[in-house]
């Protein structure tokens, strides 16, 4: 068998390299020579630190990490429907059943079968040189888009764009992102693309504040703090936003989010974990708020998303500060883990392989 190598991750903060064999992809399926994986915030939460994912997050000890890959298909199992070899492609992170009624929407998500596995979870990601996926995972990825544009669609750039779509954002919104980590930056390229009068961030990290006003994504930041409301209310002329997206998964993040939108606005909470503490009568319905949840995307949202990447030319690299290969893995996890950063992405060969 050919061999290839793979990044795990024991648990404990450290990455270890191990030997696998090459896969051969079997009915429905194909090899996928990985070109690009970008780190997610889940990865440090959930594996990196410590095994403390469950369920949907629930990692197998040993397998090869990295569940935000992009590459380009080099084998053809049988049985393929649209895809073949030398085709660019994305791979949505989860792998679900197929048949259930969350994947008949596309939403393999939220896929309860015990056939569900996401890449890089249950079954082996982008970590590795080659990855094995099912046809049915896999999002075309256009020339207009780099592989490194391609490997942040489905978790962060999606993850947003789902809770965008629930809650509309176009010119008449003022809109503040509480939390600008990645998924927060991703929220801010998005919302800018869609017209937002006003871009407001709150995030306490100064690298990432320094960044989103670098890329020209935030019209006002501000630390969090006991004057912020007080703040963003004196930037919107005492209003509020009509929009807010919290990514930041924490308590005061989230109330923030809530109180600094006027009355009828309309809020989303994508950052994971954490808590919420608010009063229901004053905060929401009084002012007949709405918070939507909202948990990654689907199938048919990411592909509608790729297009639209195209189509503003947006580029998601751009969030990348750092470039590693896969035998700087271990440095690549551990300023992930530090913050001191944007997106985090490994990288394969030459990117302009086609």
């Amino acid at each position: 068998m050919v061999k290839m190598r793979g990044a795990i991750l024991p648990g404990n903060s450290t990455v270890e390299f191990r030997e696998f064999d090459v896969p051969k992809p079997g009915f429905g399926q194909v090899l996928i020579k990985t070109k690009a994986t970008t780190i997610c915030g889940s990865d440090i939460r959930c594996i990196y630190r410590e095994h403390t994912g469950k369920g949907a997050e629930g990692y197998i000890p040993g397998m090869i990490a990295g569940h935000e890959p992009c590459g380009i298909i080099v084998e053809e199992g049988e049985g393929l429907k649209r895809f073949q070899k030398g085709d660019r492609v994305i791979v949505y992170h989860i792998s679900g059943c197929g048949v259930c009624n969350d994947c008949r929407r596309g939403y393999y998500i939220s896929c309860t079968s015990k056939f569900r596995a996401a890449y890089g979870w249950q079954r082996n990601g982008g970590m590795g040189e080659y990855i094995l996926a099912d046809e049915k995972d896999l999002i075309a990825l256009p020339d207009e888009l780099t592989y490194k544009d391609g490997a942040q669609v489905a978790c962060g750039f999606g993850t947003v764009y789902e809770a965008i779509e629930k809650i509309g954002i176009s010119g008449n919104d003022a809109v503040l992102i509480t939390g600008l980590g990645p998924v927060g930056l991703a929220a801010l390229m998005l919302c800018k693309a869609l017209g937002a009068n006003q871009l407001i961030g709150v995030e306490m990290n100064d690298y990432r504040i320094d960044l989103a006003k670098k890329l020209g994504l935030v019209d006002q930041v501000f630390k969090p703090g006991e004057d912020t409301l007080d703040e963003i209310l004196k930037v919107t002329g005492g209003r509020g936003v009509e929009k807010a997206i919290d990514c930041s998964a924490s308590d005061p993040g989230r109330q923030l989010a809530i109180r600094a939108t006027h009355a009828y606005g309309k809020i989303a909470f994508v950052g994971e974990g954490g808590t919420c503490t608010f009063n229901p009568s004053p905060d929401i319905i009084h002012g007949q708020k709405t918070i939507y949840g909202s948990w990654v995307t689907s199938l048919w949202k990411m592909e509608e998303l790729v297009d639209r990447l195209v189509r503003w030319n947006i580029h998601p690299d751009r969030l990348i500060t750092h470039e590693f290969d896969l035998a700087q893995a271990p440095e690549a996890y551990a300023l992930m883990a530090s913050g001191q950063c944007g997106k985090v992405a490994v990288v394969f060969g030459d990117q302009d392989e086609k």
